[in-house]
């Protein structure tokens, strides 16, 4: 159902209510077509959403601070050596 931005913001909660009901959403500007709202249903406990709600996964909001890179010693035989040994 395509829907224009002004009529988006004038009837955001029957919109979003449509969207979990499975309607695809496709939000216009000037009748050109600029995004798409998907809903989430109710039900839906997979994924990142069951992650969190276990206590598996937490979010700060923070970028997330990675791990040091491996240092990679250069010893033994190299992967594309391997690689090129293996075609042959």
């Amino acid at each position: 159902m395509p829907i224009a931005i002004r009529e988006l913001k004038a009837s955001l909660s029957r919109v979003l209510q449509r969207a979990q009901a499975g309607e695809i959403i496709e939000v216009t500007s000037h009748s050109k077509p600029i995004a798409r709202i998907v809903g989430i249903p109710a039900h839906t406990n997979e994924g990142l959403r069951g992650l969190i709600g276990s206590g598996g996964l937490s979010w700060t909001g923070n970028k997330p601070q990675l791990q040091p890179p491996v240092e990679l010693v250069a010893s033994g035989t190299a992967v594309s050596r391997i690689v090129l040994a293996d075609r042959a």
